[in-house]
């Protein structure tokens, strides 16, 4: 049997010293598959977003493991660690995080040029990603000239077109009104349910945790509740 995607064993993350000392992270185990769509919650200070860091190899924990297809990270080298990051995560992010005077099609290619993908190559996968998240007339407009919504959209094309293992999204319709957060919702579904991919969406909101066929729930560094422990 293949290894879960992801693991968390004992994982703590401590800021600070003697008696400012901090745990954000307190003794965190936890296991993802492949093909699930998880959603981590949980108030501001929860530990949610150190956890987020951690699992997008962001930032390391101060002790215990996290294990990326049965590899330690912690073992892995600073190149290592970026090629990790380059081959295997994708990210989208509340801002959106795209090169405003650049066109659709461009910002999703910039990724593939760190890859030494071939311009016929990134320029096919560009239009392959825009299709799957229904913007495939929009890839000569600039990020400028879309609307908060296909900003988002272009965004997980983005982190689409590497053909990543897993997707973390931060929050991805923090910068959405509530019709465009429920589009954004339902796309990721959609890529869940019929392309199988891993997402891990952390969100404060429950209507966005809905669409996540898992809830993790944070408090005070720590699990508290996980609707698919033992799945």
């Amino acid at each position: 049997m293949s290894p879960p995607l992801i693991e968390l064993k004992d994982v703590f993350k401590v800021y600070g010293e003697g008696e400012a000392q901090v745990a954000a992270l307190a003794g965190i185990d936890l296991t993802i598959h492949e093909h699930e769509f998880v959603a981590v919650m949980g108030p501001s200070g929860s530990g949610k977003s150190t956890a987020m860091n951690i699992l997008g190899c962001l930032d390391t924990p101060t002790s215990g493991h996290y294990l990326f297809r049965g590899v330690d990270v912690g073992s892995l080298s600073r190149d290592e660690l970026a090629l990790l990051r380059r081959y295997y995560i994708g990210f989208v992010f509340q801002g959106f995080n795209l090169l405003k005077r650049t066109t659709a099609e461009e910002n999703l290619e910039l990724p593939l040029i760190y890859r030494g993908v071939s311009r016929k190559e990134r320029r096919r996968r560009a239009e392959i990603a825009l299709k799957q998240v229904g913007l495939e007339s929009r890839g000569k407009h600039t990020a400028a000239q879309l609307s908060g919504g296909q900003q988002q959209r272009v965004a997980i094309a983005r982190a689409l077109v590497s053909e990543p293992d897993v997707v973390f999204a931060d929050e991805p319709t923090g910068n959405l009104d509530s019709v465009m957060s429920h589009e954004i919702m339902a796309l990721l579904r959609k890529l869940n349910d019929e392309r199988g991919l891993t997402i891990v969406l952390v969100t404060h909101e429950e209507d966005v945790a809905a669409y996540a066929k898992r809830q993790v729930r944070f408090r005070d560094g720590r699990i508290f509740s996980d609707s698919g422990a033992g799945a």
